[in-house]
């Protein structure tokens, strides 16, 4: 009677322990939880009308390039010099504005980006811990740093951007 008892109560244990050991490491994508919440959204539209108009003259620059390339690749030998010369002057200068303005995008982006993230991040330490506190969690790890696990991990990125939202 006593070792069944002993079983049981180890048993029971057993399967008290275990669903806390399962919270005990869980993933959190933070970047994904961020750029899901309803304020990344509004700064990635203000930061998309920023710089539309000159992402619209990139993407034409980038046409007429393409297409001063292939005139260049067909017309190159038989073009007059003085033609060939000016038009692969203009074909520079459109590159050299194209790269410009490729480059003044993707500075205002990541300016955009830590402007958001600096904003954030306290809210975000905020979210975080009150879903480890909420799941007792131990180790908190980024899905793409997992090689392997016995089994699914919970993933917790959906409840912080739910917290970061409330706190909005």
């Amino acid at each position: 009677m006593r070792k069944l008892t002993a079983v049981l109560l180890l048993g029971l244990a057993g399967a008290v322990v275990l669903p806390a050991q399962a919270a005990e490491v869980a993933v959190l994508d933070w970047r994904a939880a961020l750029l899901e919440t309803e304020a990344a959204q509004r700064a990635m539209n203000q930061f998309r009308n920023r710089v539309d108009a000159r992402r619209q003259q990139a993407e034409a620059l980038g046409q007429e390039l393409q297409q001063m390339q292939q005139r260049l690749r067909e017309e190159g030998e038989p073009m007059p010099e003085s033609e060939r010369r000016s038009t692969l002057q203009a074909f520079q200068q459109k590159g050299q504005r194209f790269e410009q303005l490729r480059r003044d995008i993707l500075q205002e982006r990541q300016q955009a980006e830590q402007a958001l993230l600096e904003q954030a991040e306290p809210k975000l330490d905020q979210a975080v811990g009150q879903v480890v506190a909420r799941h007792d969690v131990q180790v908190l790890v980024d899905p793409n740093g997992v090689l392997k696990a016995e089994g699914d991990l919970p993933d917790l990125t959906g409840e912080v951007t739910e917290i970061l939202n409330s706190l909005d």
